[in-house]
C-alpha cells in the first residue's frame, strides 16, 4: 500500500484549517478551496498558531507549513490529491454541489474522507454518481491536537477505501475507530451527550454550580477516561474478578442510578443558567484564552503519555 503524499482541503474553516496544520506537519502537501476569500489568510495564520504544538508532539520532523496552496475551485483543489479531506458546511445541497464538480476530476484510487458530524453517509453518497471514493472521517475538534477520528463505510463504499483511510489517519498520529451502525451523532458525540445531559440536569435541579459540575469531571472520571475507557475502567475496579464481579456487585446501583438520570431540554431559561454558570467560572477570561489553555494541556498530556500507548 502506497503512502499518500497529496491532499486537498475542501472547506478552509476551523476544522479544515486545523486538518491542513495536521497533514502539512505530516509531510504531506495541501491543496485548500474555500470559497471565502479572507480564506488563506485565516488558515495560514492558523498553520504558523498551531505548529509549535505540532512541534511538541514531535509531529513535524522534515516536514514544512509553507507546502500548501490555495485554489479558486474545488475541482483545482483535487485534482492531483491522493486524499480529500471535506469540510464544507453541514448542508446537504452544498455538500452535493461539491461532490458533483470535484467527481469528474478526482485521481484514480482517490479518496473523499467527510468531516460531517451531524449527516449519514447515505444521505452524503446520493449526491455522487459513483459514490465508491467517499467515507466518513469524522474528527474530534481541534483535529491537529485531538487523535479520534470516526470511520463509517458501507456497501457502496469502494472495497479499499477503508483500510487505505484508515493506514492513511494512523500513519499521521490519528487513532481511529470503525463504526458498523450508523447512528446520528456517530460515537463520541453520543458519549458527550449523554454526559451533557446529566451535567445540564444536575445544574437545572442546583445540584452543584456548572464550575464543579466541570470540576467534578476533569478531576475525578475525566482524568481516568484519557486513560481507558470506561468498559475498562470498571473492569478494573472488581480486582481479580474483572467485568462480572463489578456488574454482579454494582448492577443495582447503576440500574438505580440509570432510572433517576434526568432529561433536561435547552430552552431558553436552561440556556441562560448555563451561561451564567459558565461566566462566572471564566471570570472573565476570552474563549481565545481558554482554548489556548486547552490545547497547552492538551499537548502536555499527550506529551506525556504517548510512550505508554506504544
Amino acid at each position: 500500500m502506497s503512502q499518500i503524499e497529496r491532499t486537498a482541503i475542501l472547506g478552509g474553516g476551523v476544522i479544515g484549517a486545523s486538518w491542513a496544520a495536521l497533514f502539512l506537519a505530516a509531510g504531506r502537501s495541501v491543496s485548500v478551496f474555500d470559497p471565502d476569500p479572507n480564506t488563506e489568510g485565516t488558515v495560514r495564520a492558523y498553520v504558523k498558531k498551531a505548529w509549535p504544538a505540532l512541534e511538541e508532539l514531535g509531529l513535524t520532523d522534515h516536514a514544512t507549513p509553507d507546502a500548501i496552496r490555495f485554489v479558486p475551485t474545488a475541482a483545482e483543489a483535487v485534482a492531483d490529491a491522493e486524499f480529500i479531506q471535506e469540510n464544507v458546511p453541514e448542508r446537504l445541497q452544498i455538500k452535493h454541489a461539491t461532490y458533483a464538480e470535484i467527481e469528474p476530476e478526482l485521481c484514480t484510487h482517490a479518496i473523499v474522507s467527510s468531516s460531517t458530524s451531524g449527516l449519514t453517509l447515505e444521505s452524503l453518497q446520493e449526491g455522487w454518481s459513483d459514490p465508491s471514493p467517499l467515507i466518513l472521517g469524522h474528527p474530534f475538534n481541534p483535529p491537529h491536537l485531538i487523535p479520534l477520528v470516526e470511520l463509517t463505510a458501507n456497501h457502496a463504499t469502494g472495497s479499499d477505501v477503508l483500510d487505505r483511510t484508515e493506514a492513511f489517519y494512523r500513519d499521521i498520529g490519528k487513532v481511529t475507530i470503525r463504526i458498523n451502525k450508523g447512528m446520528p451523532g456517530h460515537v463520541a458525540n453520543r458519549l458527550q451527550a449523554a454526559v451533557w445531559r446529566e451535567a445540564v440536569h444536575m445544574a437545572v435541579e442546583g445540584v452543584a454550580s456548572i464550575e464543579d459540575i466541570d470540576k467534578a469531571m476533569w478531576a475525578g472520571p475525566g482524568l481516568r477516561w484519557a486513560a481507558m475507557g470506561p468498559t475498562s475502567l470498571f473492569h478494573l475496579g472488581a480486582g481479580k474478578g474483572g467485568l462480572k464481579a463489578f456488574c454482579d456487585h454494582f448492577k443495582d446501583t447503576f440500574n438505580g442510578w440509570w432510572d433517576d438520570l434526568g432529561d433536561p431540554r435547552l430552552n431558553d431559561d436552561v440556556i441562560r443558567q448555563l451561561v451564567d454558570g459558565m461566566d462566572a467560572q471564566a471570570q472573565g477570561q476570552s474563549t481565545e484564552g481558554l482554548s489556548a489553555q486547552r490545547d497547552e494541556m492538551l499537548v502536555a498530556m499527550q506529551r506525556a503519555t504517548r510512550h505508554l500507548r506504544t
